[in-house]
């Protein structure tokens, strides 16, 4: 069939503006009648890019694999109970994770919430209605935590209504501790700037009777670390889904004790009359993150190590050899734990900063995004978000920049 009998033929149709009024009349009558999938980002006018920094919530995360995109597609297809698929889906993710008990939430942030939650309310609905109003229920209201774990997501805590206690050493913590006391909370990517370390901090909550959460939420790789905090004792344990597993952007992971996850549920949809009936987490998104966490623990980690390091080795083998460029591969410790590469330049001999490099590296085609270094004549890149081969393009386009700029 001819494109302007295609066309012809549409004259008679009775389209609406609505969906497809953005496209020319031509596009939208080829997309209609041949099948030909939309273009989106074109359609409403938005920028992609490679991702050569990392998995930013701001910038959309990571990457949905076709098995995890199946699930998603597949599981729209029909109708079940909610509670049902939580159960369900809980029951898996506590297996592969070594925990007594999961659900999928909205992202780490809800898993936070729901699982101080979870710790102030028990199983009373009573004291699931009052929250976040805590004078006056006989609930527990603080929360301890090491001040150099302080960074913001202790925010989601609060949402509960519970006060912070900072502390710096075992004894404060220990004189910290009163009848108010509801929970000691760890950050895990701030553990090596902390005095107490986690088997320590445990040591403490044991001691006085207390639950214990840590929020990993990028903390993998390595996989181990799935099952490590709850194999090491922590009564919660909250993840974000979206990050280096490549689950769904918007989901999370709530796992440990059995009673404490049943509570936090208690918080969350479809159930209402609580904090948390706005964190709702649809069929697809929790089956799509059960699928994500079962290919993410049984893929070969080694391997893709392997290909991170040789996407790292093409950049900077592209880069180094560029007058007054030096270049340094850095490997994380705790969040985002992956080899990225560290390029720097002598900004007598290449005129750039490092806000400029980013500048001309988002706007030129294709569009990078970059990370800004500490110095302002350095960028930090990541691979582990390129699809294959764009280490080869990253690579000529920052070698082309540093060669534009060098005197």
């Amino acid at each position: 069939m001819k494109r302007r009998d295609i066309l012809k033929g549409l004259s008679v149709l009775p389209f609406a503006g609505g969906v497809m009024g953005s496209l020319l009349p031509s596009e939208t009558a080829v997309a209609a009648v041949s099948g030909v999938k939309r273009n989106l980002f074109a359609e409403l006018g938005l920028r992609t890019f490679i991702n050569a920094a990392g998995n930013y919530t701001s910038m959309t995360a990571s990457l949905m694999p076709d098995e995890v995109m199946d699930a998603i597609n597949s599981s729209s297809k029909e109708f079940v109970m909610l509670e049902e698929v939580q159960d369900k889906v809980g029951e898996k993710i506590a297996a592969l994770c070594h925990a007594e008990a999961a659900f999928v939430t909205a992202g780490c942030w809800s898993a936070l919430v729901l699982g101080t939650a979870g710790v102030l309310t028990g199983m009373d609905a009573k004291k699931v209605a009052q929250l976040p109003k805590l004078e006056g229920t006989g609930m527990k209201s603080e929360v301890i935590i090491q001040k150099t774990h302080i960074n913001g997501y202790d925010h989601a805590l609060t949402n509960t209504g519970v006060s912070i206690i900072t502390v710096e050493t075992r004894e404060e913590a220990e004189a910290a501790i009163n009848d108010k006391t509801a929970m000691l909370w760890f950050l895990n990517r701030e553990a090596p700037a902390g005095k107490i370390q986690h088997q320590e901090w445990l040591e403490i909550a044991k001691k006085h009777n207390l639950p214990t959460m840590i929020d990993m939420a990028a903390d993998v790789p390595p996989v181990e670390n799935l099952w490590k905090y709850n194999d090491m004792g922590f009564d919660l344990v909250c993840i974000s889904g979206g990050k280096a597993i490549c689950g769904p952007q918007s989901a999370g992971i709530l796992m440990g004790k059995k009673d404490l996850i049943a509570a936090a549920r208690l918080s969350a949809p479809p159930k209402g009359g609580n904090i948390g009936r706005g964190m709702k987490v649809n069929k697809e998104e929790i089956i799509g993150m059960y699928v994500a966490l079962d290919s993410y623990v049984k893929r070969d980690h080694a391997k893709e190590w392997k290909v991170w390091e040789d996407r790292i080795a093409v950049i900077n083998n592209a880069v180094k050899p560029v007058a007054g460029v030096t270049t340094e591969v850095m490997v994380p410790p705790v969040a985002n734990h992956n080899p990225s590469l560290i390029i720097s330049w002598d900004p007598n001999k290449v005129k750039l900063t490092r806000d400029s490099m980013g500048e001309k590296l988002r706007k030129g085609t294709p569009s990078i995004e970059t990370i800004a270094w500490e110095t302002e004549n350095s960028i930090r890149i990541t691979v582990f978000m390129l699809k294959p081969g764009q280490e080869k393009i990253v690579a000529s386009r920052i070698k082309e920049e540093l060669l534009l700029a060098s005197v």
